[in-house]
């Protein structure tokens, strides 16, 4: 068992004891679950960072909104500025600092909408509210300029006209879905899926305060589907298995590097603020990057002006020809960080995307379990 605070481990049984109490809570009753209307799939994993959620719940919402289901995404936003429930917005000002670097992220790439906050029932209420408002103006607005005039139908329960002759611009989606990000601990919003993210080192890892991971091995035991990389599959996959209920799926996800802009030349300063910046090192390294130097910020860090300055020194001593970063990184950094780290060289930002080995079975087991 990997310990990263060995400080911490007399801590471990409490922490521990807590998790039981709160699962006992759970089975009287006395912490309450509220179901939205429409269905949750949960993407988490057991760790407190690292595992890759944010480029699977990415991931989800495309293959999903590709299968003609209407997709946003309920974030906590971690660390950000902002209060209470909002949507994200990407051309406000300091959109990551105002929403949360991940959410942003997760707007950019997904192209569905993001909403954000502490409770995520009430961003899911606030989601499907906005939903249903659209939906009715753009009803009404269709109904108005139809042609049809007397002949429609009346409108049913769901807010669609009613019959077969509906015109095909008036028939709403009616296969809607949220993706709830970072969701596995969050149990008091009820979920149609449980996806749980498992890689090797979680297996190996202690329980918070001493280690990373949020939950024992045993809560495998909830999951309806657990996604393993491709590269770790044959080594970890009967062990998993043998923690999962009967009936779980395991789907295996691809992870690659695309270096979305920029080139920092043969010896770049790597920087992330990430919760396994490790993995992040060796995946620039396989992807044929001579680093110059690494720096690791704390996961989450918001990054400031003196920040670049002492990165600007070290690329300057260890003849650097540019940086390079995450997506979660760049988000943060302001035209006037990115005009401070320039001088040096291109700062050159790197995606990491996932891909489902078969997106059809994917398909196949979410709409079995939606439908």
């Amino acid at each position: 068992m990997r310990a990263r605070r060995v400080w911490a481990w007399p801590l471990v049984p409490i922490y521990a004891a807590a998790l039981m109490a709160r699962d006992w809570m759970r089975r009287l009753g006395v912490l309450r679950v509220r179901r939205l209307a429409w269905s949750v799939i949960s993407v988490g994993s057991l760790s407190a960072g690292g595992a890759g959620k944010t480029p699977v719940v990415i991931a989800l919402a495309e293959l999903l909104r590709g299968q003609g289901w209407s997709v946003d995404v309920l974030s906590r936003g971690y660390g950000r500025e902002g209060s209470g429930v909002e949507r994200v917005d990407l051309d406000a000002p300091d959109a990551a600092r105002r929403f949360g670097d991940e959410p942003v992220v997760i707007a950019q790439r997904a192209g569905v909408p993001v909403w954000v906050g502490a409770e995520r029932f009430a961003a899911g209420a606030a989601a499907e509210g906005l939903s249903a408002s659209e939906e009715e103006a753009d009803l009404q607005q269709g109904i108005a300029g139809s042609k049809e005039g007397p002949g429609l139908k009346p409108l049913d329960s769901v807010g669609s006209i009613q019959g077969a002759e509906a015109p095909c611009s008036l028939r709403r989606i009616r296969r809607r879905v949220h993706v709830l990000d970072d969701g596995f601990q969050h149990r008091g919003l009820a979920r149609a899926v449980d996806v749980v993210l498992v890689t090797a080192e979680d297996l190996e890892e202690a329980l918070l305060p001493a280690g990373n991971r949020r939950e024992t091995l045993a809560a495998l035991g909830r999951a309806d589907v657990v996604v393993l990389r491709d590269t770790e599959r044959v080594r970890v996959e009967a062990r998993v298995r043998g923690l999962m209920r009967e009936g779980a799926a395991v789907w295996s996800v691809r992870r690659e590097l695309r270096f979305v802009e920029g080139y920092a030349g043969a010896r770049p300063l790597a920087f992330c603020a990430i919760a396994r910046p490790d993995g992040f090192w060796a995946m620039l390294k396989d992807a044929g990057c001579q680093l110059a130097e690494i720096v690791a910020f704390g996961d989450h860090h918001a990054y400031a002006m003196v920040d670049m300055v002492r990165m600007v020194a070290m690329a300057k001593e260890c003849g650097a020809t540019g940086f390079i970063t995450t997506e979660k990184d760049a988000v943060k950094l302001t035209d006037a960080m990115m005009e401070r780290l320039r001088p040096v060289g291109p700062v050159c930002v790197a995606g990491l995307t996932a891909r489902f080995v078969d997106e059809a079975n994917v398909v196949r087991e979410l709409e079995a379990r939606l439908l």
